[in-house]
Formats: C-alpha cells, structure tokens, sequence
C-alpha cells in the first residue's frame, strides 16, 4: 500500500504531466510572439515613437500552464513622454490587430485582441529606472518579470505550476475583481518563499489571523508596522516595492477556501483538486425539486449583460449585489444567501435566497420603556395616529408596544418598486442601474426555469449553486 507521501508525489508527476507545455508548444508560441514583437516594433518605428517593446506575464517568466493562450505586451516609454503617449502607441497596436480588437480601459487605456488563436493585452507603461517610481500598478510589472527570472530556477517553475493548477481548481486563481484570488506573480513568490508545491500548503494549512510575508526584509523587525500599513488578511511585501502588498486582492473567503483545501488535499491528495469532474447541470425537474426541498423563497433578478471591461463590470455587480441585500433586509426579510451571475456578454442574473419572500401583514414594534417620559410621548403621538396601525399601543413589560401594516410584504413587488427607475437611490451601480431600467425581470422561484433552459452557462452556475459545496470536497 502506497504512503501518502508517494500518493501526494504520483498526484504531482500526473498533474505536472498535464500543465507542462511541450516542447513543441513553447517553439509554436514564441515563435509567434516574437513575430507579433518585430511586426510592433516595425509599425512604432514607421510612425516615429519611440517605446520598447517586451513580453510580460507568465509566458516571459516560462511559468504559463499547458494550453493557455494568453500573452502581455508591453510598450514601454519614456516618463518624461507623459501619458498622452500611451494612445500613440496604442494605435502602432491597433494597426497589428488589422481591426481585430477591443479598446479597453483599467488604470489607463490597452488594447484586447485575438489573433491565431492567441488572447493578447498590449499594453503601453512606462519605462522606470526602479519600480517605487510607479505611476500604475502595470509599471510594475517589468521589474516583476526580471525578480522572477532571477530568483526561480527550472524546478521552482515546475513547482509554480502545479501551484497555479491548484488554484485555477479549486477556484482560487486570478487577481481579477469577479474572483478575488491570487495572482500568477503571488504564486510565483509563495514558491521562492516556501521552496515547493507541498511546503506552501502546508504552511497554508497552519495559517492563522493574518499572515506577513516579506521575501526581500523590507520591513525587517518592523513587522507591526507592516500589519498597521496593509490591512488585508495576507500581507506579501512585493519585493521590488516595499510599498505594495502582492496579496491586496485576495478576499477572506478565497484565503479561507485554499487553506481548507490546502488542509483536505494534504490528507487525502486527488487530481481532482486540479482537475475538478465536470459538472453535469440538473434538469429541470431536479432543479425545481432541489429548491421546493429547501423551503426557501429564490427571488432573481435579470437583466442584460453590462458592456464594461471584466473589472469595471464586476466591481459594479458587486457593489450593487450589497446595496439589494441591504435594501431587502431593511424591509425584514431574511437573507440567506445570495450571488450574481453573468456571462459578461447577454445577460445578468442576481439571486436572493430569503427565508421567505412573503412576510405577514403586521409587524411587532416594540417601543421605550416607560421611564424615558419624553420618548414614550413622543412614540405614543406618532403611532395613536398612525395609518400603518394594526393594534395598540399597548405596555408589554416596561415598554409599549404597537403592531404595525409592513409597507412591503412581498419582496418582489418591494424591488419593482425601488428598481423601477433602475434603483440608483438605493446604491445600485450605475452601469448596472442603466441595465435595470431598461431590461429587469423580477423572478420567483420556478420562474426561472425558462431562461435556465436556453443558458448553460447559468444552469451551471445555479446547479453548482444548488449543490453548495466546492467540487474538491468529497
């Protein structure tokens, strides 16, 4: 019978089998990244700017998984050129593209295009003699890459992506808005810090409060003044910026999700932490039945897709994800849970499971107690002439009490209501707002069952919400 260290060690060989990209792979894609570099660097030279030209991310870092696409290209110019320029090389982009791009706009504009196959990001910056000059966060990244190259040898990087791998399945990876995980860089540096695959996660597994990493000793015996600096729940000091922390975009639940599975996959390792089964969404009849045997009321709210790039889109979701709970348990109704869904493309799904979304018509209000003279007068002139009366007022104990008509008692008439003109005074985004006036349905329960027929990509995400639990639990 195998120990469970050579379990864990024949679970890596498979998946490092897996995510190592051939031979043939890495000739086939810098082949053609380094002819998209010549082709750019050609178009800079013939409109006269002058900007350097590199590749960033993992694929300059040899730490890209098997099968991925991706490629960053950076322009880099001169500071002294300001930001004005950054549209100027932009347009040396856009001719490569042959129009077969999307313009699109984070901390300053870049360009999304598809070419052979390829997703590639070019993006302008500038050209920085140290990375504490940053103006943007992607200033950043040339210094990332060179860190990287010169601290990672051959087995960290194989180490690195069995680490990304982890991640990517048990739904911890992307620095992204929409996950809020960890990035390709932060994996990177888990690896240097720790030395291997398994150390990380074993460390992960005896994570407690908030944890400090500072690879380079910036902030050497000072470490409380690191934990005042940054106020996140894992703090790793970027090596090339003792004023930045890597780890800034990863959420509690993403932390609290790796060191559970770190914790599960240590005791009883399985591919499928890597590569999880695929999910098979319910059908139709099951769907149903799983929710009527929750007892539960599912309130949805669709509407179409929001046109904003991935991070502007989901910080919008997000916040206005906040701003509906809040409005729906002002009105005491009682959430249990609730996500958002889109495709980022057709359309927008929020879903607010709630104890139930019919409440009684009256509701208890329990007022002063009788010593506070001033207050009790002023709480019996209010409610004595009150239309919302139902009964009293009346003394329970020491405090009167009235019972009072609840101004919504169905939670989905209460979001017509406050959406109807797209719910901007209740906090709702604004993009997000735009889409609600124009295009909200408001669904109960069963009635969602049509647009959960003609979308996979939602039957899907509702069925795994369904089940709720990670597909790595066993």
């Amino acid at each position: 019978m195998c120990s469970l260290s050579d379990r864990i060690q024949k679970v890596c060989e498979e998946v490092l089998r897996r995510v190592t990209p051939s031979r043939e792979e890495k000739i086939d894609t810098l082949r053609f990244v380094n002819s998209l570099i010549e082709k750019l660097r050609c178009k800079l030279e013939e409109l006269g700017l002058k900007a350097e030209v590199c590749v960033e991310g993992s694929i300059a870092k040899d730490t890209w998984i098997a099968g991925e696409k991706d490629i960053d290209l950076f322009m880099l110019v001169p500071k002294e050129h300001g930001r004005e320029t950054f549209q100027k090389v932009l347009e040396a982009a856009k001719a490569v593209c042959k129009g077969r791009f999307l313009e699109a706009y984070a901390e300053h504009p870049y360009i999304h295009a598809e070419i052979e196959g390829f997703t590639i990001d070019f993006v302008p910056c500038f050209k920085l003699e140290r990375a504490e000059e940053a103006v943007s966060s992607v200033d950043r990244t040339p210094f990332h890459t060179a860190y990287v190259n010169k601290h990672l040898n051959h087995e960290g990087r194989r180490e690195v992506r069995l680490l990304k791998r982890f991640m990517r399945g048990i739904g911890t990876y992307g620095a992204e808005i929409k996950i809020g995980g960890f990035s390709g860089y932060l994996c990177e540096l888990l690896i240097m810090y720790y030395g291997s695959f398994l150390n990380v996660l074993k460390a992960a597994s005896d994570w407690r409060g908030r944890i400090l990493i500072d690879i380079e000793n910036h902030y050497r015996g000072r470490a409380e003044e690191a934990l005042k600096v940054f106020n996140q729940p894992l703090i790793v000091i970027d090596p090339v910026d003792k004023n930045r922390n890597v780890a800034s975009a990863v959420s509690r639940e993403r932390l609290a999700e790796f060191i559970a599975a770190s914790r599960l996959f240590i005791r009883n390792p399985s591919v499928r932490f890597f590569f999880p089964p695929e999910l098979k969404p319910f059908s139709t009849q099951e769907t149903i039945e799983r929710m009527r045997s929750k007892g539960t009321s599912f309130v949805f709210l669709k509407t179409k897709a929001v046109k904003a790039v991935p991070d502007v889109l989901w910080g919008q979701l997000y916040k206005s994800q906040r701003a509906l709970k809040g409005l729906i348990s002002r009105y005491d109704f009682e959430v249990l849970r609730d996500a958002v869904w889109s495709d980022e493309k057709t359309a927008t799904v929020f879903i607010f499971e709630l104890q139930s979304h019919i409440l009684p018509a009256a509701k208890k209000h329990i007022g002063p107690p009788i010593a506070k003279k001033m207050d009790c007068e002023r709480f019996l002139k209010k409610h004595l002439s009150s239309e919302m009366l139902v009964s009293g007022p009346r003394i329970e104990g020491d405090r009167w009490v009235v019972e009072k008509k609840r101004r919504y008692r169905n939670a989905s008439i209460l979001l017509k209501d406050f959406l109807k003109d797209g719910g901007r005074s209740v906090g709702v985004a604004s993009l997000v707002s735009e889409a609600f006036s124009s295009s909200l349905e408001v669904m109960v329960n069963e009635e969602i069952v049509n647009f959960y027929l003609s979308n996979k990509d939602f039957a899907s995400f509702f069925t795994t919400y369904l089940i709720g639990k990670p597909m790595w639990l066993q």
